[in-house]
């Protein structure tokens, strides 16, 4: 095949690929070509044997009925019915093959093949406006316009992702390094004190409620967990320590530091998890922290059929962009996560309404926080104890922005741009956005304490908190019900909805997301609010009710 200069898209070899423009982030400033010869890989979806609209219905169907006479697709049948043609990844394997590229991963169910090459034999079969690019945030690949598609593909493939480098983050909460002394000493709490004081059940029929038999799965992106620091972490709380193992996605590792950030974010959905659902397996799925590695890791926790998590955790993301071409494929997952009973807990965000961002690039606009604001999962807000002992809105009180690095931690919610307003929803008092006037998603659907945990990694006890705490610790609460049951609870968002008058969430009235002089936000308020969501859980109650 002759070879083309990368990003040259010719109308006789090639067609748009269609939603697939992407836009820069705001404040880049041109940094050069890439290099061509730079290995990359790059994730291509192709369409399923039947639509997914066909799936969404079949998921109304399942969650209309009692979770007694719930009947979840399996793994099997979600291949069968609607994973991908064998002839369309056929067809992907054997252009890639012959524009020089391998096929590192292939696999029916997640409807998808991830292709690794250098950048201009990839540029050469998916041509894309792309280039180097400086940012306040890191320097990064970035692509603008939509991307080109060979024309035998043009009908099957729905996305193609992994070309632009710009980092998923979710900043933790400010922490500190301690002595020896415990909590106590410190001003801090173990999660086993959030897991008291949210009434986890652990007792059901006779059975003691420890997440026995499930596994939890935890999308990390970069970072590591150290086995020593789990196993003096887990004697010091005084529960039996999980069993917890690495699985790569796109070829990262368990890759613990000994001053890495990432390795907080790991160490922390472990601990918090552990914490809650100790007779859990937890399955850490490490993931790039750029391009498709978010996608592919929450798909490869879905997909998973030997460790077959029942619950995925998911406390990375970023600000929602309606332009984002990803958003689409990562609905997908999540309404195939529904299908097969696995409910995806994300954290909401720890910045309020300015959303997920770092002090130093924040574009002085508000924002909901991804995938948190997508219907299908159990977005997971904020709340800190006061001085009465009781939960109020997340909020240290602090300005945010570049002059003020240590402040403005506050709870992430508010009303998604571009998320329509979930059926679960329209009875629950969700408002207007107080910055466009428009009804959608509301942001979070429950919350818990996002302050001072008192948790370890690399070697040393620390206090950390945010909702990248609440996540992890919902999900072990859900191990709980799973195990109680013998049945997933899945998709748990109507349910909620629908019984929050019943006693399975405490109320939160008090408080704000709005971040002092520098953001409007959310009052919490009676009923549903933008900052805390239903309330905080009370989990005995909700077993009680499912």
């Amino acid at each position: 095949m002759t070879s083309r200069k990368p990003a040259e898209a010719s109308a006789a070899f090639h067609a748009p690929l269609p939603d697939s423009a992407k836009q820069l982030l705001p404040r880049s400033r041109p940094a050069g070509p890439i290099n061509p010869s730079e290995i990359a890989s790059l994730t291509v979806r192709v369409r399923g044997i039947r639509p997914v609209r066909e799936l969404e219905k079949r998921i109304s169907q399942i969650y209309a009925a009692p979770l007694s006479r719930r009947t979840y697709l399996t793994r099997e049948e979600l291949a069968v019915e609607y994973g991908a043609h064998a002839a369309d990844l056929d067809m992907v394997e054997h252009l890639a093959n012959k524009n020089n590229i391998a096929v590192s991963y292939r696999n029916t169910a997640q409807r998808k093949i991830v292709v690794r090459g250098t950048l201009g034999d990839l540029l050469n079969m998916f041509p894309a406006n792309l280039r180097m690019f400086h940012h306040p945030n890191g320097n990064y690949r970035g692509r603008q316009g939509q991307i080109y598609v060979p024309r035998q593909l043009k009908n099957c493939v729905t996305g193609v992702y992994g070309y632009d480098t710009r980092k998923r983050h979710k900043a933790a909460y400010r922490f500190h390094a301690i002595a020896a002394g415990g909590p106590a000493n410190h001003r801090g709490s173990f999660p086993t004190e959030f897991v008291k004081r949210y009434n986890f059940p652990d007792k059901y029929r006779g059975e003691t409620l420890d997440g026995s038999g499930q596994c939890i799965g935890l999308v990390e992106l970069r970072g590591g967990f150290d086995n020593d620091d789990l196993e003096t972490y887990f004697k010091a709380i005084a529960v039996p320590r999980p069993e917890v193992v690495a699985v790569s996605v796109d070829r990262v590792v368990n890759h613990p530091t000994k001053f890495g950030g990432s390795d907080a974010e790991v160490m922390m959905d472990i601990e918090c998890a552990g914490a809650a659902a100790p007779g859990a397996k937890i399955a850490v799925y490490f993931a790039p922290g750029v391009g498709n590695g978010l996608l592919d890791g929450v798909s490869a926790a879905v997909h998973d059929s030997e460790r077959n998590p029942s619950v995925v955790s998911v406390s990375w993301g970023s600000n929602e962009d309606r332009k984002d071409p990803s958003n689409k494929a990562f609905h997908e997952v999540f309404v195939e996560a529904a299908a097969l009973g696995i409910t995806i807990c994300v954290a909401a965000g720890d910045h309020g309404t300015a959303g997920d961002s770092d002090h130093t690039d924040w574009d002085h606009k508000h924002h909901v926080d991804f995938p948190s604001s997508d219907e299908l999962v159990l977005a997971c807000g904020g709340t800190q104890i006061d001085e009465n002992g009781e939960d109020v809105a997340w909020n240290d009180g602090q300005p945010f922005g570049k002059k003020f690095s240590r402040g403005g931690w506050a709870g992430g919610g508010g009303i998604s741009d571009f998320v329509k307003l979930p059926t679960y929803q329209k009875n629950a008092g969700v408002p207007r956005s107080i910055f466009t006037g428009k009804r959608g998603r509301g942001v979070p659907d429950i919350a818990m304490n996002a302050e001072r945990y008192f948790l370890r990694w690399q070697g040393k006890d620390r206090i950390l908190g945010g909702t990248s705490c609440v996540a992890p610790l919902m999900a072990g609460l859900i191990a709980r019900l799973n195990q109680a049951k013998r049945k997933n609870v899945g998709f748990l968002n109507p349910f909620l909805y629908a019984k929050a008058k019943k006693g399975i969430v405490k109320d939160v009235c008090i408080g704000t997301n709005g971040i002092f002089k520098t953001i409007k936000g959310y009052e919490a308020k009676e009923g549903w609010d933008a900052c805390t969501g239903l309330g905080t859980p009370n989990g005995e109650r909700i077993l009680k009710n499912l």
